[in-house]
């Protein structure tokens, strides 16, 4: 049995790693979104309250347009698939409004506003169909693995973005005859997002055909999947959405001020600050494959709950860790800042790669993107909800207390998780059974 195992998990990471292209194209555009969008609305808006508002645009669109593109995909059949139509449709047109965007910031902010309204429609729109594509394609028992292969592509999308891609920034081009700098990473990665469309159109074959008797009859997909969800005497579902939500309010209130923490705490430059994002990226994408295999042999939720125990003990250290250092010189303060992001960054990417797959491993096919789409419901509910109260917590108790923020919410996802008893790879899908209660 185990080799069979081995056998098909080699089979399958070509096709993995091919999806994984689209996922791939996700990690590239989001860290340069969120790094330098705020510097453009700098230059018309002075409030940061503002700009904090604007940016969390993406989020509010992606609570409605995930779910609904999920469950769409799963009512569409084609030549080509279920999730390609909105893939190869959507993501080009996300790729043309993210390459111009540093074009409409030196036009006018009602341009600019316009295009990062647009770009977030197609963006969150074709999120939901990317990652469904995963599990539609592969088995549930390698789905760990598979993911860690999807997110560790994401990891380096990251790297490429904070790391390579924002380097062109500082390169001045001449634009209508004046050297003009804060451009090139977003053409750029506009470019290699539509090359990573194509071929992921080429080279992933989905199925097709047409719906059968039984689908033709499912007429409330996502209200049968609520009531699943909410109604069921096995609350694992619930539970581990409510999970989520707790460990992305934690992730989303520490990840956007970590520059700034680096910038005012630990007077780094503004261009060496985004490397702690990066330091993140890299501890993801050298350890998502690692995480999806340690799962497989241990158990996915053994495996979530030490790594949120793990992130609850590493926030506290980093919450120590400015008073502690004091006396250390800059870069050594710096250097061990992020030493800390890393080891945050290894059991983060444990806890991201294996409860996806759980939460797939209650769905069936038909309702696959479904259940994508209420997994990014509740984690973009988070990423609206925690800024705010973050930067009140900056505000009242200083940068250290979103630290001790986010611990507590990673403790109250470990006690949450506690209540999960399925998604593991040996377990059958819930049945959606329309007489449940």
């Amino acid at each position: 049995m185990g080799n069979e195992k081995k056998k098909g998990l080699k089979g399958y990471y070509l096709t993995t790693f091919l999806i994984g292209l689209g996922f791939f194209t996700m990690g590239l555009m989001d860290p340069l979104y969120d790094t330098y969008v705020p510097i453009f609305l700098s230059r018309y808006i002075d409030s940061n309250g503002v700009i904090g508002s604007i940016m969390t645009l993406d989020n509010i669109v992606a609570i409605f347009m995930i779910p609904i593109f999920s469950a769409m995909s799963d009512r569409t059949r084609t030549r080509i698939g279920r999730r390609m139509p909105y893939i190869i449709t959507l993501l080009p047109l996300t790729a043309v409004c993210f390459g111009l965007i540093p074009f409409a910031a030196m036009y006018a902010l009602w341009a600019l506003i316009a295009l990062v309204f647009c770009l977030n429609f197609f963006k969150q729109a074709v999120r939901g169909p990317v990652v469904a594509l995963m599990p539609d394609m592969i088995p549930g028992e390698l789905r760990s693995e598979a993911n860690g292969v999807i997110n560790t592509m994401g990891g380096v999308a990251t790297i490429v973005g904070t790391v390579g891609l924002a380097r062109f920034m500082d390169v001045k081009i001449n634009y209508h005859g004046v050297p003009t700098d804060n451009i090139l990473a977003f053409p750029f990665a506009s470019i290699l997002v539509i090359v990573a469309v194509i071929l992921l159109f080429i080279f992933v074959k989905e199925k097709n055909g047409s719906f059968t008797e039984e689908e033709k009859e499912e007429k409330a997909p996502i209200m049968k999947s609520l009531k699943v969800i909410f109604h069921e005497r096995d609350k694992s579902a619930l539970h581990i959405l409510l999970s989520l939500l707790f460990w992305f309010i934690a992730y989303q209130g520490v990840l956007p001020f970590v520059g700034k923490y680096s910038v005012e705490v630990l007077n780094t430059s503004s261009g060496t600050a985004a490397l702690a994002a990066g330091m993140v990226g890299i501890a993801y994408a050298i350890f998502a494959i690692p995480s999806g295999k340690i799962a497989h042999r241990r158990g996915r939720k053994k495996t979530i709950r030490f790594s949120l125990i793990a992130l609850v003990i590493v926030l506290s250290m980093i919450y120590l860790h400015s008073q502690l250092t004091l006396s250390w010189s800059q870069s050594a303060r710096q250097y061990s800042f992020w030493a800390l992001l890393f080891l945050f960054g290894i059991f983060w990417v444990s806890v991201v790669t294996n409860s996806f797959p759980m939460l797939w491993q209650m769905a069936d096919y038909k309702t696959m993107g479904i259940y994508t789409g209420l997994y990014y419901f509740f984690s973009q509910l988070a990423s609206i909800i925690s800024p705010p109260i973050t930067g009140a917590f900056i505000d009242w108790f200083g940068f250290p207390s979103l630290f001790i923020f986010a611990a507590a919410n990673m403790l109250i996802a470990f006690f949450l998780m506690a209540g999960v008893d399925r998604g593991e790879p040996e377990d059958d899908p819930i049945a959606l059974d329309t007489e449940a209660n």
